[in-house]
């Protein structure tokens, strides 16, 4: 069943941005960022070996600096107008991986999403799944009455690599020669490859609806990687047989963890088979450079048989934590689209040029505090209860974000099946009963305020400005209502990540940290069940106490019935249940702290024709340029 609402809904993940700058200030500041560093980078050269001309690939460790400046240009030569039709792209951040099986951030599925293919796709205007690798789809069931999914592909897509030497795009070879496309064998591959537990995939759990994916990836005794759900029927026909029913299948099918995946060039380069040169594709672009901590560019793919669709040749990516630097290179005409900083939400508006490029809208993301349930104190509900009541969530949008936010007490946004309509589930605003709940806590340890501010709380995030005045809001919310002090950290992203992730050991993790959430696909089962479910779902929360010290912490209700709304095929009945889950995990359990769901605040320069999907990554194959018009305003 589709939602009308989610349907209608446009945005994008939001970065939200700050600046330093006053507001009204007329001239951009001028801005040069030097970012310098020692990586390993992929070198290929060409070399004659007995008489023939042999392109040799390496892998070497390299300086690399990369310079962006806020300064534009005057001069336009010949060879600047020839220059292809380019994005101009701040990636925001290094992205962890371009590995399909190991992409979790929407950095790193913004990339894979447009150098790779999946079954299906997002519509980005309706949110249909709609085919893209595959052509059609059809449901059934197998002998035992399991439910099959079977997807008939494409037999043209060819499989390519960019030679940074030649700049050419060709299409891959098998050892005999043979020209290599698409087929359901590397659609197995690749699903086989994100659940095998050698791959340690943070996403795998998302393909657990698959037969046996769960046991297989939790490194079973019984079954191998060849029960897995997942077989080819033919080279251009592959099937998935599932857990239970679940008629939203089509969307996780087209998910980049099941992505078709090229064995041959994993198998020879290892972890370093995604460095440009060596990285083999078969979407509407493929890798052109990595400068890691600098710079990623995309180039178009001219051996994709829908390229004449593509309008966009180059996508040059940068990658600029800070949100007020990206705005100054958007005012310079360097970037092509951006988030708002909120010292200039106010200017933007008003302004004759800018609130024409402005958009504020909807976004299917939460913004939220995870607590790490099995670090003391926070093993206590009265304590995380504390934290999560002291938050005033309105006031925080109001005075910090001043965007289109709306204050989230659950988990699951509007739009989304099985969401529960914003306010009527969860805990909100209460100063005097957040309290009482730290009190309780305290008198029953034998604690003073002073005692419990000296365990040293730490609530961590990833290094954004944004990040960073919220934090600091939250921070003084806490002290104002609560009187504890608590300390604020923030860790590069990829860094972060492994951080907060579930096996770090206790005294490395922080007892809280902040994450954003934003649809997969549009059913809570990718919320509640996929995210905090203590056995199927990421569970970066550690709900399930497993230390001796921690105090018990009831975790099996909440899982049994997300795993029971999965199974169900009655929507009422899924309805009721994903609203238990939502209530036992914010409020029973107050398992972590909902803040707001997003709304994206952007501007996008008029040349740039861009869609802003509700669900998916960025879709850069989509967009177009009016390149004339770019040149000319860059003069």
């Amino acid at each position: 069943m589709k939602n009308n609402l989610l349907l209608k809904m446009i945005g994008i993940l939001l970065t939200l941005s700050f600046v330093l700058a006053a507001c009204g200030q007329a001239e951009p500041e001028i801005v040069e960022k030097v970012v310098t560093s020692v990586v390993e980078k992929v070198v290929t050269s060409v070399v004659e070996i007995e008489g023939q001309e042999v392109v040799v690939t390496s892998v070497v460790e390299v300086v690399e600096e990369v310079v962006v400046t806020a300064t534009p240009d005057p001069s336009m030569t010949d060879e600047m107008m020839d220059q292809p039709v380019t994005l101009n792209w701040n990636w925001g951040s290094e992205p962890p991986s371009a590995d399909p099986s190991l992409a979790t951030d929407t950095t790193s599925v913004d990339i894979v999403g447009n150098i790779f293919m999946g079954l299906t796709r997002f519509d980005p205007n309706t949110g249909e799944v709609i085919p893209y690798l595959a052509t059609d789809w059809e449901v059934g069931e197998d002998a035992d009455g399991n439910q099959t999914w079977t997807f008939n592909m494409r037999s043209d897509i060819p499989w390519v690599k960019y030679n940074p030497v030649t700049g050419e795009t060709t299409q891959e070879v098998d050892a005999d020669g043979n020209p290599r496309f698409v087929t359901a064998h590397d659609v197995v591959y690749g699903v086989k490859r994100t659940i095998d537990p050698n791959t340690a995939s943070d996403y795998s759990y998302v393909l657990y609806i698959i037969k046996n994916a769960a046991e297989v990836n939790g490194g079973s005794e019984e079954l191998t990687i060849d029960d897995l759900g997942v077989t080819a029927v033919d080279d251009d026909t592959v099937m998935f047989t599932l857990e239970n029913p679940a008629g939203f299948f089509p969307a996780i099918a087209g998910m980049w963890i099941a992505d078709p995946m090229p064995q041959w060039a994993i198998e020879e380069w290892g972890d370093q088979w995604t460095e440009a040169g060596l990285i083999v594709t078969n979407g509407p672009y493929t890798m052109e450079s990595w400068i890691h901590g600098g710079q990623l560019n995309l180039v178009k793919n001219d051996l994709w048989p829908d390229a004449d669709t593509v309008q966009i040749e180059r996508i040059e990516g940068v990658m600029i934590v800070e949100a007020s630097t990206s705005f100054d290179l958007y005012e310079n005409n360097e970037l092509d689209t951006t988030g708002v900083p909120l010292p200039q939400m106010d200017r933007v508006r008003v302004d004759e040029v800018l609130s024409q490029e402005y958009l504020s809208a909807p976004v299917p993301c939460t913004y939220y505090y995870g607590f790490n349930n099995q670090k003391y104190p926070f093993t206590d509900q009265r304590v995380r209860a504390a934290f999560s009541q002291a938050i005033d969530r309105q006031s925080l949008i109001d005075n910090v974000l001043k965007g289109g936010q709306i204050p989230a007490t659950s988990f699951a946004p509007p739009g989304m099946f099985g969401a529960p309509e914003p306010g009527t589930v969860g805990l909100g605003f209460d100063a005097d009963a957040a309290a009482a709940s730290l009190q309780s806590f305290l008198d029953e340890e034998g604690l003073s305020i002073d005692d419990f501010n000296a365990l040293g709380i730490v609530m961590m995030h990833n290094t954004s400005e944004a990040h960073a005045s919220i934090a600091a809001a939250a921070q003084q919310m806490w002290a104002d209502a609560l009187g504890v002090s608590v300390n604020v950290e923030n860790q590069e992203w990829a860094v972060y990540l492994d951080t907060i992730n579930k096996d770090t050991p206790i005294d490395e993790a922080p007892h809280i940290f902040r994450l954003g959430w934003c649809a997969d696909y549009p059913d809570e089962n990718n919320w509640v069940h996929e995210v905090f479910n203590s056995e199927a779902g990421a569970n970066r929360l550690r709900r399930n106490c497993v230390d001796p010290n921690c105090q018990e912490v009831t975790t099996s209700e909440f899982d049994e019935i997300t795993s029971a709304a999965g199974r169900s095929q009655d929507e009422n009945e899924r309805i009721d249940l994903y609203a238990q889950a939502e209530e036992i995990l914010a409020v029973t359990e107050t398992a972590y702290a909902p803040i707001y769901h997003y709304s994206t605040e952007n501007v996008t320069k008029p040349w740039l024709t861009r869609n802003f999907a509700a669900l998916g990554p960025n879709d850069f194959y989509n967009w177009t340029i009016d390149m004339d018009a770019k040149l000319a305003a860059q003069e």
